[in-house]
């Protein structure tokens, strides 16, 4: 008996993919199924970066069609590709910048721009076109955490090159001003700076802009997120209560403003001591997983308080660059991939589709 295409969408429809919690069929992830005898194959196509899966996801699939009677062999090509998805109302989506990611938090000092450069690296080592845009003009420290030094450069004096390391562009006003520098800025300077930042940035064709905000919900996060086309926006907090109530305040202003909340990371959520290893919740337990209860949000995981993880990041080479395969940059890679399955989700951005309606009066 000769098995049909049917035959391989049955046995797939009944194979749900980890990353995203749904078959393969009805995700629309199969394409290009080809039954010559009892030879079959087809392509598996994700809407996310998964290089790290591709080999486990491969032999899922395989497996599941060889247990077709009368299977024959089976050839799998897992490809991915990523879409721009919608942005806020009024908004166009970047030529050159598929989907902007806002990783905020409402207050400073709970481990934003440490999760934020975490999560592009962990993007990039999942196989997808990353980049930074460190939105923080009064304190930049993105160049220091990835470590790099130097300014960019001008080939056609309109825009400027971004700055690479562990292959991540970067963009950041600290590539232009003296470290020992303050930004002495009004509000509307450090709002005019970071859109050139943004704008003028001649970023190479990038799956993700990961764009770390200040700490607040000042005028500064308002007009970034009323004039920058973001897809969706990560909260970072830690689980202590005064944390947590200004997180919530960063949730309601991105809920404000037509933002979409991706979800919720859970920072320093336990203190592993160095020298005993013993594990100590120092700020409080399940807070962040409450706050998205009660927000209905995503919980994308925690992290914990580890010597280990400052030191990787203020050495310029954060946790996912320096330990790879170690738990912490494990966790970084699940919260990664959970944001980049979460945009894979969101409408697709359908503005390119449509002409310009012009209306006159002749």
């Amino acid at each position: 008996m000769s098995i049909t295409a049917d035959d391989v969408k049955t046995a797939l429809s009944k194979l749900v993919d980890p990353n995203t919690g749904k078959d393969f069929v009805s995700s629309k992830s199969v394409k290009n199924i080809q039954v010559e005898g009892a030879d079959v194959a087809f392509d598996l196509e994700l809407g996310y970066p998964a290089k790290s899966q591709v080999a486990s996801l491969r032999a899922a699939v395989v497996n599941a069609v060889k247990a077709i009677p009368g299977a024959g062999n089976v050839s799998v090509s897992v490809q991915t590709k990523i879409l721009s998805h919608a942005v806020q109302r009024g908004l166009k989506v970047m030529p050159n910048v598929k989907n902007i990611i806002a990783v905020a938090s409402g207050k400073g000092g709970v481990g934003k721009s440490t999760t934020a450069v975490n999560l592009a690296l962990a993007l990039a080592a999942e196989g997808a076109s990353v980049g930074v845009l460190d939105a923080d003009i009064y304190g930049p420290s993105q160049p220091m955490m990835l470590g790099i030094n130097g300014r960019p450069e001008s080939l056609d004096g309109k825009s400027m090159e971004p700055l690479e390391n562990h292959g991540v562009q970067v963009s950041s006003i600290g590539f232009m001003i003296d470290p020992d520098e303050p930004m002495v800025w009004r509000g509307p300077m450090v709002t005019q700076a970071l859109q050139q930042l943004l704008e003028q940035t001649n970023w190479r064709e990038l799956d993700y802009l990961i764009v770390d905000m200040p700490p607040g919900t000042g005028d500064i996060q308002l007009t970034l997120s009323q004039k920058v086309p973001v897809t969706g926006a990560v909260i970072v907090t830690t689980p202590q209560d005064i944390a947590l109530l200004d997180a919530r305040k960063g949730l309601k202003m991105f809920e404000k403003v037509g933002i979409p909340i991706i979800g919720v990371v859970e920072n320093m959520s336990t203190h592993i001591c160095s020298n005993c290893g013993h594990n100590e919740a120092i700020f409080g337990h399940g807070g962040g997983e409450k706050m998205c209860k009660d927000f209905g949000v995503d919980f994308l995981g925690a992290l914990p308080l580890t010597m280990s993880i400052r030191e990787q990041t203020d050495s310029g080479r954060p946790t996912v660059v320096a330990d790879p395969d170690g738990p912490v940059a494990k966790v970084y890679k699940e919260i990664a991939r959970k944001v980049a399955v979460k945009v894979a989700e969101r409408a697709k951005d359908m503005s390119s589709k449509f002409p310009s309606i012009v209306v006159r009066n002749d």
